[in-house]
């Protein structure tokens, strides 16, 4: 009975490495599933708050990463992990490493490279939420790595939110990360553009971005209108102008440009989006769908 209840403890244990804000959250999500967690951080204090809620504070990363087989990342970047896993190396075979933190694709790669020289199973992750959602129904977790390795902790890892494998190339969770990112830090940009856009006629950014918010929500609705998957025509380099045109499209560019301009606005944005436009109509595509952009950004000029 003994052996048994050594067994479940072990095998329910979890290590944390990196306490900020997401990290945190996922602490206290596996803490309220009733994991044993062990976290180090650079700044111990940054441990309090879990610790008081039942974590245990290791004293050096070798520490941490000895106390579970399942260790999970959440850092800066994927230098981070070098620096602190540096004099830990020793302690890393037959343990699995999930590094959720945020870096390139050939970093992740180079990592995965790196984890199993050192005999450690590794799989990287984008987590797709803030971190107050972490562990709610709406946190989806990236993948990417070897499925077993994923199989093999999914129980735990499901708690952070639902895990979508994305395949066995280390660099795809990442690559899919930095995809979402650039949809989203774009919208952001937008969004402010045009709440200065409209501050220049009098109107406050309390009434402009609900308006401009209800804008952002319609564009995943636009885009599925009549077509269940609006990838599939991409895809088959398909790009029938019978809704909307490149010419269409781009005049629009321009006269978000002209207006910009004559407010005195940085025209960072709008000239980039321009440039899509302007490059597909220049290569004969103006009465093209507005995706045929898609060929400029695959090869640059």
């Amino acid at each position: 009975m003994n052996e048994q209840k050594r067994t479940t403890r072990k095998n329910s244990a979890v290590t944390v490495i990196g306490l900020g804000p997401m990290g945190q959250a996922m602490t206290r999500t596996l803490l309220t599933a009733g994991h044993s967690v062990t976290v180090w951080n650079r700044s111990a204090g940054r441990a309090d708050g879990v610790v008081a809620e039942g974590a245990t504070l290791a004293a050096t990363p070798a520490e941490a990463v000895e106390a579970s087989d399942l260790v999970i990342l959440s850092l800066t970047d994927y230098q981070a992990m070098y620096d602190v896993l540096d004099g830990a190396t020793g302690s890393l075979a037959g343990r699995t490493l999930v590094n959720l933190s945020s870096d390139t694709p050939d970093r992740t790669r180079e990592a995965a490279t790196w984890a199993a020289g050192h005999d450690a199973a590794f799989l990287t992750g984008g987590v797709m939420v803030p971190a107050p959602m972490v562990g709610t129904e709406a946190a989806h977790v990236y993948y990417s790595g070897p499925g077993e390795v994923l199989h093999r902790h999914l129980a735990t890892l499901a708690l952070l939110g639902t895990p979508k494998h994305l395949g066995e190339d280390p660099g795809l969770a990442q690559m899919m990360y930095q995809a979402q990112l650039a949809v989203f830090l774009t919208t952001l940009s937008a969004l402010m553009h045009a709440t200065a856009m409209l501050g220049t006629a009098g109107m406050k950014a309390e009434e402009a971005l609900p308006e401009l918010l209800s804008s952002a929500d319609s564009i995943g609705d636009i885009l599925r209108a009549g077509e269940d998957n609006p990838g599939a025509a991409l895809d088959a380099g398909e790009h029938p102008g019978d809704l909307s045109t490149v010419t269409m499209m781009g005049a629009t560019a321009d006269h978000i440009v002209e207006t910009s301009t004559s407010l005195g606005l940085d025209l960072a944005l709008p000239l980039a989006v321009q440039a899509h436009y302007l490059r597909a109509i220049k290569d004969g595509h103006g009465g093209d769908n507005w995706t045929r952009i898609i060929d400029g950004i695959r090869a640059p000029r």
